[in-house]
């Protein structure tokens, strides 16, 4: 299962965003179920990211959605924030394999 959730930080919040990201990366992609982890950026507005992750399953998404690492994180990232997040979990229906 994969999932997309893009983020758009206040000017002066992304390098906030960003040292954060950091510290934390390693321990969500290490999480169970994780088998996938990217940060991406827009090209046009630097203000605005991307996490793809992949995911064993449901359940897993879940369990690291209810996990102390993800709230803590959540409550700190939020607070960043220039506009909502939005999320989707998407299913692949074709891909080139690239």
């Amino acid at each position: 299962m994969k999932r997309i959730v893009k983020m758009k930080f206040k000017e002066d919040q992304v390098n906030v965003f960003l040292d954060l990201f950091e510290k934390k990366r390693d321990a969500i992609a290490a999480f169970q179920g994780c088998r996938h982890l990217d940060l991406l950026r827009d090209k046009e507005d630097l203000c605005i990211f991307f996490t793809y992750s992949i995911w064993d399953g449901p359940a897993d998404l879940d369990a690291y959605r209810h996990s102390t690492l993800f709230k803590e994180l959540w409550a700190q990232t939020k607070i960043l924030f220039a506009a909502r997040a939005e999320a989707w979990s998407i299913n692949t229906e074709w891909s080139s394999g690239l």
